[in-house]
């Protein structure tokens, strides 16, 4: 039987040097459709699928990377009962005016891809030096505590400044990552039928005509019947006769065995986490195990990608995973495990939220943009 969760249980987590390493769950996912149904993996350029094959012959395929994971899981603070847990950075972009209204495009810090280290953020004048002093202090003082301030899910689901002068890497306190197992690709067929057998033969040629003057084809236009057997592949569309699988269009993937999602925080990875004292390393270290434990518990939405609609199949199991020695099971997951969560976090962020910045809208700067083109980053010095 799981062990109930209780504030000194976190507390001792985010403490003790010698306690567990990581808290771990395999949480068992099934399509909508059920057992056996059709599902599509995200597809990579030149390979399609990431398949791998173990040497038992057993096919294994990324569902959602690790990155794609992160990205889901971080807007959840976006949303209540969690927002009122960081600050809440936006991003304006552009503004224009439609149809007589203006309308602004904003971001939030909590969507971009390479969070409080993107791009976007070192084109805000505003808001980049406050970023780049905390990326500095974090990298020489190893005061975690300005970043805390700004943006504590930076830290929670890891960052690169390759973009900042500071280079500082932080590992993720979180990560989830979605695998199925024992699968059979599929591969798909369509064909468009276009209006052209329906025009006279004077409009045929006429757009004939057109077509070859402008160095186009009718069938990249919408004017010509286009079967979609092959993908557009270096890979030959036929082998021996017979239409290469390696090239045909991809059609999604049946799982014989299960999808899972893996899903650990990494406790010595919080632990190594400082702030400017003993004091201030306790608070921030509760501040972020608060975060980074609502992160792997809330339940984001498995609408993956068209084609992948996914659903949770049983109750979570989540383990204590201690350095040596037998795991234990905890419960995280129960309405009761969530309350004890939520409100050890809004009493953690207590000591943050006072000194979030006042100004929470930052301005885009085309300019600023414009710098970090002619700016080499770590990846283009490295290959110098």
């Amino acid at each position: 039987m799981a062990d109930s969760l209780t504030r000194e249980t976190i507390n001792a987590w985010a403490d003790d040097e010698k306690g567990p390493v990581a808290l771990h769950l395999k949480q068992k996912l099934l399509p909508v459709e059920g057992e056996g149904g059709v599902i599509s993996p995200p597809t990579y350029a030149d390979i399609g699928y990431n398949i791998d094959t173990l040497s038992d012959g057993t096919k294994v395929t990324l569902i959602d990377s690790v990155g794609s994971q992160a990205n889901r899981m971080e807007p959840i603070f976006k949303r209540e009962p969690y927002a009122k847990l960081v600050p809440q950075i936006e991003i304006e972009l552009h503004a224009k005016e439609y149809d007589g209204e203006k309308h602004i495009e904003r971001r939030s810090l909590l969507n971009l891809a390479h969070r409080s280290a993107d791009a976007v953020v070192y084109s805000c004048p505003d808001l980049a030096p406050s970023i780049e002093k905390a990326f500095r202090t974090l990298k020489q003082r190893g005061d975690a505590g300005p970043l805390c301030q700004l943006a504590p899910t930076s830290l929670v689901f890891g960052f690169w400044d390759s973009r900042g002068e500071s280079s500082e890497k932080h590992p993720r306190l979180v990560r989830s990552i979605i695998r199925a197992w024992n699968v059979q690709p599929l591969h798909a067929a369509a064909q468009f039928n276009s209006v052209w057998k329906a025009l006279d033969e004077n409009q045929q040629n006429e757009l004939k005509k057109e077509a070859k003057a402008k160095k186009t084809k009718l069938s990249e236009k919408g004017f010509a019947d286009t079967p979609a057997v092959f993908r557009n592949t270096k890979v030959q569309q036929y082998r021996d006769g017979s239409p290469n699988p390696d090239a045909r269009v991809l059609g999604g993937i049946i799982v014989h065995d299960r999808i899972e999602r893996e899903i650990t925080a990494n406790l010595v990875a919080l632990r190594a986490i400082n702030g400017a004292d003993e004091e201030k390393t306790k608070s921030i270290r509760r501040y972020l195990l608060a975060l980074t434990l609502l992160a792997a518990t809330a339940e984001i939405d498995l609408f993956l990608r068209e084609g992948c609609h996914l659903r949770y199949a049983a109750d979570d199991r989540w383990n204590i995973i201690p350095r040596r020695g037998e795991i234990e099971p905890i419960d995280l997951s129960s309405e009761d495990a969530q309350k004890t969560l939520l409100a050890y976090a809004e009493n953690a962020v207590k000591s943050f939220s006072k000194e979030w910045p006042e100004e929470l809208i930052y301005k885009f700067d085309l300019k600023e943009a414009k710098k970090l083109l002619s700016k080499k980053t770590e990846d283009e010095e490295d290959t110098a």
